[in-house]
């Protein structure tokens, strides 16, 4: 407890920092010729031994092809003539709805990858887009190390472990995804919001929203307790307007920055936007800190804002003319590169390689024809050809762990998920900076390390005492030994060498002659090794 006191004590002292970006350009780029890349469509295994890859080379809006992704001879194998956007048509079995499960939600249960795999990609898909109802939170309720029930409006960590518990429990996985995915876009901190209750608030918002309406959605954002504390919104008024959540707003939630060959907007488009955002306030007082935000039409100013205007701004589009602050947020909506800056965005949550041009033109096509609704965007975005046949994810921490925990059929029930999220990188309500988490840094030494921890923590209840527990088989083989340990992490699918190592690990743990007291404590000790690698293995730390 004396570390985590002091890891409270280290997160109030931090202020939230902006990564360095470019300012907006004024003038426009020349365009750049496309690069080509190889996209790997598949792996073969003919028993050979050897694995060879499917290939097609491809245009990309980025300046390096993907990375490579690791060869699996369980990956689903890819059809003949594979369409550039469309709805995928190869088998659809337990490894393509595990896949499924662990991009659109936080793993599998025990049983739950066959079970969708029978229902069929549509229904699947469309099982977790289509909720019925409210959530509900199946199995015990979480705890602290004492037993007690949670504070997650008071108590350091304990806000992660409430939302850790939702991603483990809840009948609605790709909702609490979605919340995550809206979490990290419009990411706000504890580093600079007053209140943890702010922070559950907005994630509630985000659970609230994250599949219907994106406009609805960043409005609701615009006025959000957390995001007027994090990004000044309620220091912004008439007299002295302040830019920071209009730069963000444009920047990182609805355009992007240093887009070419014309950039979305310029400095006077940000300036004149901020006027546009002006009028928000909100009272202290030491019982309640920062409270009843609301908008105050004294602060607001009244004046014509040139936003995506005239001659200072690339994109003349709009006239100049008395916006209000929820006319700010539609028209980034309705600038004419929002839809592609959307649509991207979102796929890079779902598929680690860029989404090809006619591919991202499609998305933002099911986008505007649907009023801005983000739901029909993930629906085709988790039944496209790419998610399934591309190559494998690194999983956020967050969601290694949930997956883990929901495997093994573990609830949260211990504060140690709080600060071994903190050590891998992902502590939620905590994100680095308004840019969200650097998912490039997920696998590091240290943050390595920290799932190495993040494992034995979750199998502390499947192991195996060699002293002080029950005997142990003492005539358990090698090839027993493994399967039992896939056994306990429900057979996750491991690549053919993996398997292979861990089969000689089993056959040679120990020596082959052992005295007659060394029989059980060896072999109870190799099970525990066993479920250690296969937890931390690639196969696991991928989706």
């Amino acid at each position: 407890m004396a570390e985590v006191a002091q890891l409270a004590r280290k997160r109030r002292k931090r202020k939230k920092k902006r990564k360095k970006r470019p300012g907006a350009q004024q003038q426009p780029q020349p365009p750049q010729p496309p690069q080509k890349y190889k996209h790997v469509l598949g792996y073969t295994d003919p028993g050979d031994g050897l694995v060879r890859e499917t290939v097609e080379w491809r245009d990309t809006p980025q300046p390096n092809p993907p990375p490579r992704p690791l060869p699996t001879p369980q990956s689903p194998q890819p059809p003949a003539s594979p369409q550039p956007f469309g709805v995928y048509q190869g088998p659809f079995g337990r490894l393509q709805a595990k896949r499924l499960l662990d991009r659109a939600g936080f793993g599998a249960r025990r049983g739950e990858a066959v079970g969708l795999a029978q229902a069929g990609l549509q229904a699947a898909v469309q099982s977790l887009t289509r909720p019925a109802g409210a959530a509900q939170l199946t199995g015990p309720a979480p705890h602290d190390d004492d037993g007690n029930p949670l504070a997650p409006a008071d108590r350091w960590g304990h806000d992660h472990l409430w939302w850790l518990d939702r991603m483990v429990r809840s009948s609605q996985p790709l909702v609490e995804r979605m919340a995550l995915v809206f979490h990290d876009w419009f990411a706000t901190s504890n580093a600079g919001v007053e209140r943890q209750q702010h922070m559950i608030d907005q994630s509630n918002l985000f659970r609230a929203g994250c599949l219907g309406s994106f406009l609805t959605l960043t409005v609701n954002v615009t006025k959000d307790p957390a995001m007027l504390q994090w990004l000044n919104g309620n220091e912004n008024r008439k007299n002295a307007p302040n830019e920071n959540y209009a730069r963000e707003l444009m920047e990182l939630f609805t355009l992007g920055a240093d887009r070419e060959p014309t950039p979305a907007y310029t400095e006077n488009d940000i300036r004149e936007a901020a006027k546009g955002l002006t009028g928000w306030r909100n009272d202290w007082s030491p019982e309640l800190g920062s409270h009843n935000f609301r908008f105050d039409p004294n602060r607001h100013s009244t004046a014509n804002k040139a936003i995506f205007s005239g001659p200072s701004s690339t994109f003349n589009v709009n006239p100049a003319a008395n916006w209000n602050w929820d006319d700010v947020p539609r028209l980034c909506l309705e600038h004419p590169l929002h839809a592609s800056f959307f649509v991207e965005k979102l796929w890079s949550y779902f598929v680690p390689q860029p989404p090809s041009a006619d591919t991202r033109d499609a998305l933002a096509s099911i986008y505007k024809s649907n009023a801005y609704a983000i739901r029909p965007v993930v629906e085709a975005i988790l039944m496209h050809p790419d998610l399934y046949l591309g190559p494998p994810m690194v999983k956020p921490p967050v969601v290694f762990t949930a997956s883990l925990l929901r495997a093994l059929g573990r609830g949260v029930d211990t504060e140690a998920w709080a600060w071994l999220g903190d050590m891998a990188g992902q502590q939620l309500f905590w994100p680095p900076n308004v840019s969200g988490w650097d998912d490039d840094r997920w696998l590091d030494t240290s943050r390595l390390r920290a799932r190495w921890l993040t494992v034995t923590w979750a199998l502390e209840e499947s192991y195996f005492d060699p002293w002080n527990g029950p005997d142990y088989d003492p005539a358990e083989e090698r090839d027993p030994a493994l399967e039992k340990a896939l056994e306990a992490l429900d057979y996750p699918p491991l690549r053919v060498e993996h398997h292979n190592e861990l089969l000689s690990f089993s056959g040679n743990a120990f020596p082959a002659s052992l005295a007659s007291w060394q029989k059980s404590p060896y072999r109870a000790m190799r099970q525990n090794a066993l479920q250690q690698l296969i937890a931390i293995s690639p196969d696991l730390l991928l989706g």
